[in-house]
């Protein structure tokens, strides 16, 4: 994906930002343009113990060249009242694989800056390639601008501790008397200037200011690299930032070629970028699949592959795995992966739960979920349908899959989660004080969606898992369990048929005695095993009710427009976001439950022209889906989709820039027929 000069205006280039991961939870990103605009941003963000603990190490490194006798920079900063405009000298990004910048200094200078990662490494490449033109020497001066802390929070009036080791052009920098965690810093051609007390003042991230945060932080800068280049001549050199010490022999350009051959290994073995399509398709794919993964990182200390929810700030979910699970990973093809991450998520179950995730601190799992454990019986559905391997699931999942089932009949209390079976077979889960369905924002205490009690999806999954496992003990041959699981089955959805239809609004329930239209409900025709009866007008008025009152054109909406609680436009400080979160903001994962549901209407309509009637306009739906989205990827995350979008006016994204149940669900989008 490439933005000419002409594409790259301080307005829109300040609201592309890229983003490079390094396999475990590290990753690089900041703007098209350079410049920061998050406390998140930054050169080399570092796991201190992979995927979490994540430190901003390398802010970024603003470059400056000396020619004929004039200082020109080529950096950009923000400032609360200024900004330097070193971008009026970009004529180019691109990211295919990693980004590319180029630059051109009054024609007479051209620089080429990439940026990558080591796979597997806190280590990050800066690969320059300059040609100077005149017919003098030129001088590029290399200033690191750095920080060590919690990505998190922020330095403000920060008087660094600096040490430095200077042996030759390597560096080995403690921060704050951080003795057990040196950063290293290297440079082959050149010369280094050491720094004493050079503290950059005021950065100031404009996106902060937006989510209510404060917005300015102070850096050091350590010292400055030098690099002269003779008239005529074009230099190629790299600064290395790292975590590890052993650093000299790292070749940028080889990286390079290692992470493109990476992805591209990645990109083949997915077989989703078709030749015969055209070259914006292709590139398209391409970017999704490079999207896809982003989020798949390893865990050291548990040996085994897991999914990061969105970057910046989110870390590892078991909801946000299991919903992402099969659009980054059963459609590229990663089985293997795919296999670890099943085995993760069910590493640490407690009671029948899965852990919604992992404390980012101390991997201590947190067990705030209801639906994790649910969900995980359609992924295991998924994998059987791109796979086959029973032989695994039998060995490694159905034991844990009657465990769970066996748990939510006797009842879960943990940590005041209140989940159990009730007299009508259904599961009732949480309190007033507890969010455990994914719609789980709370301010201080306040729990902003109230769902505790039985949630609709909640029970559409039940059915589905005891489905599940009817159908697994059968091809086990575990005759007692196939029988309990029919009659159980065949309990719930009478009664959730008898219970959860919404006359009045011609929908379904989100939770018994609500009458509020959410999403939550087309779980109940969604997943492998529908526990809504389909042999009726009611499916059908159900997806023409949410079609009418949720659809938007990046996904559903989270709440009617004519709830007195609706809010479209997701913005402010972090209380304000948070009321909106769940109240009436898009979330593009939803298309995905939305168009299965659409696809079980579709084929069990029994009228040939009510069929193709449907069948139209689900064609219209996908093909306005492809053309959002495709768009969506070049105006925010640049190849991947957000979080949230607004639900009318601009339609502006928001919360995480990448997001990986968003990016599994296009992915799914684009390969639709």
């Amino acid at each position: 994906m490439k933005f000419n000069k002409k594409d790259i205006d301080l307005k829109t280039g300040l609201t592309k930002e890229w983003i490079i991961t390094n396999g475990i939870g590290g990753f690089a990103a900041q703007t098209i343009l350079g410049i920061n605009t998050r406390k998140y941003h930054g050169l080399l963000v570092a796991p201190l113990v992979p995927p979490a603990r994540r430190y901003v190490v390398l802010s970024k490194i603003d470059e400056s060249i000396i020619i004929e006798g004039q200082e020109k920079i080529i950096y950009s900063n923000l400032g609360k009242n200024y900004i330097s405009e070193g971008y009026k000298n970009l004529e180019s990004f691109e990211k295919k694989y990693i980004p590319n910048f180029k630059y051109n200094i009054d024609n007479k200078v051209n620089i080429e800056k990439q940026v990558v990662m080591v796979y597997g490494k806190n280590t990050t490449c800066i690969v320059y390639k300059v040609e100077n033109k005149t017919k003098e020497n030129i001088l590029i001066k290399l200033a690191p601008i750095m920080n060590f802390r919690d990505f998190h929070c922020m330095n403000t009036n920060h008087n660094y501790k600096v040490e430095q080791k200077i042996q030759e052009n390597k560096i080995r920098v403690i921060v704050d008397d951080n003795k057990t965690t040196p950063v290293y810093m290297f440079l082959k051609d050149g010369k280094y200037i050491e720094h004493h007390n050079d503290t950059f003042k005021n950065m100031f991230y404009i996106e902060e200011e937006k989510r209510g945060f404060f917005p300015e932080e102070d850096l050091f800068i350590p010292g400055r690299y030098e690099v002269e280049i003779k008239p005529k001549e074009t230099k190629e050199f790299t600064i290395i930032c790292s975590l590890e010490e052993n650093i000299e022999e790292i070749d940028g350009k080889k990286i390079i070629k290692q992470e493109e051959k990476r992805l591209q290994k990645i990109i083949d073995k997915s077989e989703l970028v078709n030749p015969n399509e055209t070259k914006a398709e292709q590139e398209k794919m391409r970017d999704l699949v490079i999207a896809a993964d982003n989020f798949v990182a390893y865990r050291p200390q548990m040996s085994l592959h897991t999914i990061i929810a969105g970057f910046p700030w989110f870390l590892d979910w078991g909801r946000d795995t299991l919903i992402a699970f099969e659009g980054l990973l059963l459609k590229t093809k990663r089985f293997d992966i795919a296999k670890e991450v099943l085995l993760m998520m069910t590493r640490d179950i407690k009671y029948g739960l899965i852990p919604n995730g992992y404390s980012g601190y101390d991997s201590r799992p947190l067990y705030n979920s209801v639906d994790s454990s649910l969900l995980l019986f359609e992924q295991i559905n998924k994998y059987l349908e791109y796979t086959n391997d029973i032989k695994f699931i039998k060995k490694e999942m159905y034991s844990i899959l009657l465990n769970i089932i066996e748990m939510f009949q006797k009842g879960i209390d943990i940590d005041d989660s209140n989940i159990y079976m009730d007299k009508d077979n259904l599961i009732s889960a949480g309190t007033e004080n507890t969010q455990l369905t994914w719609m789980d924002a709370k301010v201080s205490n306040f729990a902003v969606t109230p769902r505790n009690g039985k949630a609709v999806e909640i029970n559409a999954l039940w059915y589905n898992a005891l489905k599940t496992v009817e159908n697994l003990a059968k091809e086990f041959k575990d005759e007692k369990t196939q029988k309990e699981m029919a009659d159980l089955a065949k309990k719930v959805k009478n009664n959730f048929n008898k219970k959860f239809y919404d006359e009045k609004n011609k929908c379904l329930y989100d939770v018994l005695g609500s009458e509020e239209i959410r999403p939550n409900q087309l779980f109940a025709l969604s997943t492998t095993y529908p526990v809504m009866i389909l042999t009726n007008e009611k499916a059908k008025q159900v997806l023409k009710t949410v079609t009418k009152e949720l659809h938007t054109k990046y996904g559903l909406a989270t709440l009617s427009s004519k709830d007195k609680k609706y809010i479209a436009i997701y913005e402010g400080d972090s209380f304000k976001r948070d009321m909106s979160y769940h109240q009436g903001i898009t979330w593009p994962w939803l298309s995905g439950i939305y168009l299965a549901a659409f696809k079980t209407v579709i084929n069990n309509e029994k009228n040939k022209t009510e069929k193709k009637k449907l069948e139209e306009e689900y064609q219209k739906i996908v093909k306005n889906y492809k053309t959002n989205f495709t768009k969506a990827m070049k105006e925010c995350g640049i190849g991947t989709i957000s979080e949230v979008y607004d639900s009318k006016g601009a339609y502006l994204p928001g919360g995480c820039f990448a997001q990986g149940w968003s990016v599994s669900e296009t992915i799914k989008i684009m390969l639709e027929k």
